[in-house]
C-alpha cells in the first residue's frame, strides 16, 4: 500500500490523536529502522524510550517465540511462573516490597495513585491529597490526567478528579507549605522527560521525602521514561538522594510490547487487597516473559557504565554544536535547548529526512532517546546529522 493510500485509510478509520510524520516504518534492528521504501534511518527515539534495548533484540524475540508457542494469555485468576518471577526481579531491585502489573505508565500511576489514597484514608484522612510539580506528565487517563498539571485545565475533560495540587519545579517554600495533614502522596518524575529533560533539582528531591515524612505522606517516583537504565542506573533515583515509598515504570519494561508496574515498599506491600485493583491483561506470561528478557540485558553494571559514559560524551559534543543553548539530562536521556529562532520541529523534520530520528517535545527543545545498545559510530553519525539539520534551521 503507498503512504498516501495509508493515510487516507487512516484518515478515514483512526481517531486523528496523533499528528504522524509522513513515514511508514516496516522494520527495524538494533538502532536502525527502514521504512515502506526502504530508506534506511537511525532511531534516537526508540519509540519514546520504549525500545531501549534496540529493535527487535535477538534475546527478546527468542524469550517471546518461545513463551508463544507455550502460552500466550492465561487470566489473573490463575498463577504464572513469568508474571512471579518478574515481579521477584523488579522488586529485588528496587524496593523490595510488592508489584502490581498493568499495561501501560499511565495505569501504572492510576495504581500508585489508588494505593496512596487507600493509605490515606487509613490514615483517617477523608479528603486526600496528591501534590505534583508543575510541568510533570503522569499520563492521559482521568487519574494521571488530574496529576499533570498542563492538561488538567483542558475545560474539554471537565470535571478533573479532585484531590490534587501542584508548585513550581525549584520553590521549596511553596512544596513545603503543599504538604500538610491532606496530603496523601507527593508524586514527583526525577527528570521532567515531557517537559522537554528537565533534572528535578535535589534539593526539591529532598524536601519531598522531608515533607513526606514529616506529614506521613507517601512519596511516589514515576519512572515510566527515566527508569530501565535510560540515565545509566536502573532507576533514575539511584543517582538521586531521593528515596520513594512507590515506583511507577513501563515504556523500556517490555522491550516494545506493552507492560507497567507499580511497585511498593515494603510497608505498603498489601494496602490494596483482592477486589481493589485488576487488569485483564496486565502481567500475562508473553509480556512478562519479554519483560525478564529486557531485565537481563539492561540491569548489567558494564552496560549501565556504558550507558554513562556515552551520555556524557555525547552530551559533552551536542553542546558544541552552533546554534545549542543547552544541553540538559543524564545517560542516555538528553533535551538539547536551541537558541532563540530555531525551530525544534524544523529541526526534528529536517534530521528525519536525513535519515534521523528524534523528537520536539517543546518548541525549542529537542528530545534524545537513542537505544542504551547504540554504538560510538552510531552516536558520531547522529551527531553530524544534527549538525547539519540544526545549521539549516538556524
Amino acid at each position: 500500500m503507498e503512504l498516501a493510500d495509508l493515510q487516507a485509510l487512516e484518515a478515514r478509520y483512526v481517531m486523528p490523536t496523533y499528528k504522524r510524520a509522513p513515514v511508514e516504518f516496516v522494520r527495524g534492528d538494533g538502532a536502525r529502522l527502514w521504512d515502506a521504501d526502504g530508506k534506511e534511518y537511525l532511531d534516537f527515539l526508540s519509540g519514546i524510550s520504549v525500545c531501549s534495548v534496540g529493535h527487535c533484540h535477538p534475546a527478546v524475540v527468542e524469550a517471546v517465540r518461545e513463551q508463544a508457542e507455550r502460552l500466550i494469555h492465561v487470566s489473573n485468576l490463575f498463577h504464572s511462573e513469568p508474571s512471579v518471577r518478574l515481579a521477584e526481579r523488579l522488586c529485588e531491585s528496587s524496593l523490595g516490597g510488592k508489584a502490581f502489573f498493568t499495561n501501560s505508565g499511565t495505569e501504572a500511576n492510576e495504581c500508585a495513585i489508588k494505593l496512596a489514597r487507600k493509605h490515606a484514608h487509613r490514615r483517617g484522612i477523608d479528603g486526600p491529597e496528591i501534590v505534583t510539580l508543575e510541568r510533570a506528565f503522569h499520563g492521559r487517563t482521568m487519574g494521571s490526567l488530574a496529576a499533570t498539571p498542563g492538561m488538567a485545565s483542558n475545560p474539554d475533560f471537565a470535571p478533573m478528579l479532585a484531590g490534587f495540587r501542584s508548585v513550581p519545579i525549584d520553590d521549596l517554600g511553596a512544596l513545603r507549605g503543599a504538604v500538610g495533614p491532606s496530603t496523601a502522596a507527593v508524586m514527583v518524575e526525577p527528570i521532567l522527560g515531557e517537559a522537554g529533560v528537565y533534572p528535578v533539582p535535589e534539593a526539591t528531591l529532598v524536601a519531598a521525602r522531608d515533607a513526606c515524612d514529616e506529614a506521613g505522606a507517601l512519596l511516589i517516583c514515576d519512572e515510566i521514561q527515566s527508569g530501565m537504565g535510560r540515565t545509566g542506573s536502573l532507576w533514575a533515583y539511584e543517582q538521586t538522594p531521593l528515596r520513594p515509598d512507590v515506583i511507577t515504570t513501563a515504556k523500556a519494561l517490555g522491550g516494545g510490547l506493552p507492560i507497567g508496574a507499580c511497585v511498593a515498599s515494603p510497608d505498603l506491600a498489601d494496602v490494596l487487597q483482592p477486589g481493589d485493583h485488576g487488569s485483564t491483561f496486565a502481567g500475562g506470561p508473553l509480556i512478562a516473559t519479554a519483560a525478564l528478557a529486557v531485565l537481563e540485558i539492561v540491569d548489567d553494571p558494564d552496560l549501565l557504565d556504558r550507558v554513562r559514559d556515552l551520555g556524557a560524551g555525547l552530551s559533552r559534543q551536542l553542546g558544541a554544536i552552533d546554534g545549542v543553548r543547552e544541553v540538559r539530562g543524564r545517560g542516555l536521556m538528553i533535551g538539547i535547548g536551541l537558541e532563540e529562532g530555531i525551530e525544534a520541529r524544523e529541526v526534528t523534520a529536517s534530521a528525519l529526512e536525513a535519515g534521523l530520528v528524534v523528537n520536539a517535545p517543546e518548541p525549542s527543545t529537542l528530545r534524545l532517546l537513542p537505544p542504551l545498545i547504540v554504538s560510538e559510530p552510531e552516536i558520531e553519525l547522529a551527531l553530524g546529522t544534527l549538525r547539519t539539520a540544526i545549521g539549516a534551521n538556524r
